[in-house]
């Protein structure tokens, strides 16, 4: 038998990435992401997923945002009990970052109770913390370029992938025959990581395609944010930045650290109010093996900002009247302590909301980014009165051109492509653009649809 790959999620979307490999009798699940975004994505993660979880052999994680791993609680209460593969920052950003999933959804769902603006009667969340603390024990951290036998005759090594602190290409191989799966690739200038690895050879390449349309903006960040900085501080308003936990507050604080280091910040205070952010960042200050700052660089990210864990301290800070900078989770605003500065300073034109990353279809961040005059959340519309402003310079997606340069590098044109974690649009416009430019076999893979690699 050879082997074959089925999509269970991240084909025909950005989100939810799960991908089965079966090789004889192994089944082994890539990645096990939670599905975010529009509501009938967000629908799926109730419904049986279709995995065969009792049969499942391993699960390997590319890194540790949520959309690789956040399905990982549904899967360990559906009996999963194998070993869950990853590098070791990826283990411990998981844990921070399941722990934070499962409290917001706790908390939304008893939110949505108290104030009765649910259809479900009780609402209740997917998965809580206790479900979360049964998957922690199965999680084996690995260093990249340590192969790992699987059983079968399969063979596997983590790659660095440049994404985010410790994401990972997975390298498989089998039957002499090899499998890549870059999970995420990263830019091929990073601000805080080494850039994803060359690869030289592989049979069957599965790769992500987020910004597989586009180029990401050519510039300077920090000049882009300190000049959004002082237009904010001149109308005496704050700056709100809905920001990803986990790289994009580190790069934010890397970028202010410099900032003030030259004296281009304005004497405002500075928040990072995000339970889950101040605990990635104190992942990434003692990673020191998995990053390229210097400890100086390390000791100025630690004394930029105010770093808020506790309620009492956030209510504080939302409540303080002075300009301000804010870095505040989620991302892309589907959560968390953002919405109460939304709260009271999005109807405030002083102020300013920057959105710094890939703001996914049916998000109120895709929501705000394609000029709402309104947003919805805490169960009532909130009228958008704030500046809009969005910083490309900081993604951590490589972008067309990226992904491009990197395929160029390998020696011989692989067997086949496979392209998968991307909007429709996205994954056909890089399979359009690998085809002519490249000449490669490849095409979009789609949803619960198995193809035969080997």
């Amino acid at each position: 038998m050879g082997a074959q790959l089925t999509f269970f999620g991240g084909a025909d979307t950005v989100t939810g990435s799960k991908s089965l490999l079966e090789y004889h009798n192994r089944k082994i699940l890539v990645d096990c992401g939670m599905f975010q975004g529009l509501k009938q994505l967000r629908l799926k993660n109730w419904e049986p997923s279709g995995i065969p979880v009792s049969q499942l052999d391993g699960i390997l994680l590319t890194h540790a945002h949520l959309d690789h791993c956040g399905y990982l609680p549904v899967l360990v209460k559906e009996g999963f009990r194998g070993p869950i593969h990853c590098t070791g920052p990826t283990k411990e950003l998981v844990e921070i970052i399941l722990k934070d999933s499962a409290k917001i959804q706790e908390e939304e769902a008893e939110r949505a109770n108290r104030y009765g603006y649910t259809i479900h009667h009780p609402a209740r969340p997917l998965y809580d913390l206790d479900d979360v603390m049964d998957c922690l024990p199965l999680m084996i951290p690995h260093e990249y370029h340590q192969w790992l036998e699987l059983g079968e005759g399969i063979r596997i090594q983590f790659l660095n992938a440049g994404h985010i602190l410790g994401s990972a290409m997975i390298e498989a191989r089998m039957n002499g025959q090899s499998i890549l799966f870059t999970g995420d690739l990263g830019t091929q200038h990073p601000l805080l990581l080494p850039p994803p690895e060359k690869v030289d050879v592989a049979d069957t390449i599965v790769l992500e395609s987020t910004y597989g349309d586009r180029q990401h903006t050519d510039g300077d960040a920090k000049s882009a944010l300190q000049k959004i900085i002082w237009e904010t501080y001149e109308k005496d308003g704050d700056l709100i930045i809905p920001t990803f936990a986990v790289e994009r507050a580190q790069e934010l604080l890397f970028l202010l650290s410099v900032l003030k280091v030259e004296n281009k910040l304005p004497d405002v205070p500075i928040y990072l109010d995000s339970p889950m952010g101040v605990s990635a960042t104190a992942v990434m200050l003692h990673a020191n093996e998995w990053h390229m700052l210097s400890h100086a660089q390390i000791q100025a990210m630690d004394r930029v900002a105010k770093l808020i864990v506790d309620v009492q301290s956030s209510k504080k800070a939302v409540a303080d009247p002075r300009p301000k900078i804010v870095l505040a989770g989620s991302g892309m605003i589907t959560g968390g302590r953002v919405l109460h500065y939304l709260d009271k300073g999005l109807a405030d034109p002083c102020n300013t909301i920057l959105l710094v990353g890939y703001q996914a279809e049916g998000t109120r961040g895709r929501t705000l980014e394609n000029g709402a005059q309104d947003l919805k959340f805490f169960g009532s519309y909130h009228p958008v009165r704030a500046t809009i402003r969005k910083m490309d310079y900081l993604s951590g997606h490589a972008d067309q051109r990226d992904i491009m340069d990197w395929l160029r590098q390998f020696k011989h044109p692989p067997k086949n492509v496979l392209i998968n974690h991307g909007e429709p649009h996205a994954s056909d416009a890089l399979r359009a653009k690998i085809h002519h430019e490249l000449g490669w076999n490849c095409e979009v893979a789609h949803m619960h649809q198995t193809y035969q690699i080997i």
